[in-house]
């Protein structure tokens, strides 16, 4: 995500949090409220207690643009936007734009392996980005936006080394992948306005210019693998 587009949109959601707390009071339901996960608690990066359904954790520039793509796929149960990679405790959104946080824009997927594999994601992945480029996808530039793999196991591990070196050997890119790959420590989920951002401003210029065509590019070549 650009600069400008932040710097606009940034006070959209303290607009948004003023008029729903002010609900919340007028409603008597702070106590409700206050049972939900706010934004920036860490989330268990283990697997889910639902049974048979697994997680990884995936950057490869604005959040905006892979949630609906992963969302769309058969298998996919959850896909949510958040921060991981970083050194600051429970980071906001403005912290992570200034890229001193050390985090990277990631979502985080819930799956069921028996229907769709980590290798299989692995492949939607490096389909939905450029991995070749440093800390930048198209005019979204800084570390943040970085292509990353947040494994939550040895075997994630091994499968997202193995891919990186099989497509490098393909000699798909002019240029090697530079997708880093580091175990997860803590994922934070981004603030509620950017959970399945695409699906609920469809008509934002951003979502017109830039994350419509790779939907469509996208549903192309994955129409099989496609809810």
């Amino acid at each position: 995500m650009s600069r400008g587009r932040t710097e606009n949109i940034r006070r959209i959601p303290l607009r948004i949090a003023a008029g729903l707390w002010i609900l919340f009071l007028s409603a008597g339901i702070i106590l409700f409220a206050s049972t939900i996960p706010e934004r920036g608690n860490p989330m268990n990066t283990q697997s889910p207690d639902t049974s048979g359904l697994s997680r990884a954790t995936f950057g490869g520039g604005c959040f905006w643009c892979l949630e609906p793509l992963f969302e769309s796929l058969k298998g996919v149960t959850n896909a949510e936007a958040g921060y991981a990679g970083g050194h600051t405790e429970s980071p906001t959104y403005k912290q992570v734009c200034s890229g001193l946080t050390g985090h990277a824009e990631v979502v985080q997927i819930t799956f069921d392996p028996a229907v769709i594999s980590y290798a299989d994601l692995l492949d939607a992945f490096f389909a939905m980005h450029d991995p070749t480029t440093l800390n930048r996808q198209g005019a979204d530039v800084g570390t943040q936006y970085r292509s990353i793999l947040l494994t939550h196991d040895n075997g994630q591990k091994k499968d997202a080394e193995r891919v990186i070196d099989e497509l490098n050997r393909s000699g798909i890119w002019d240029r090697p992948i530079v997708t880093e790959i580091k175990p997860l420590d803590v994922f934070y989920p981004a603030e509620s306005w950017h959970q399945e951002y695409f699906e609920n401003n469809p008509d934002q210029p951003y979502c017109q210019a830039v994350i419509n065509p790779k939907v469509a590019k996208f549903r192309e070549k994955f129409k099989d693998r496609l809810k």
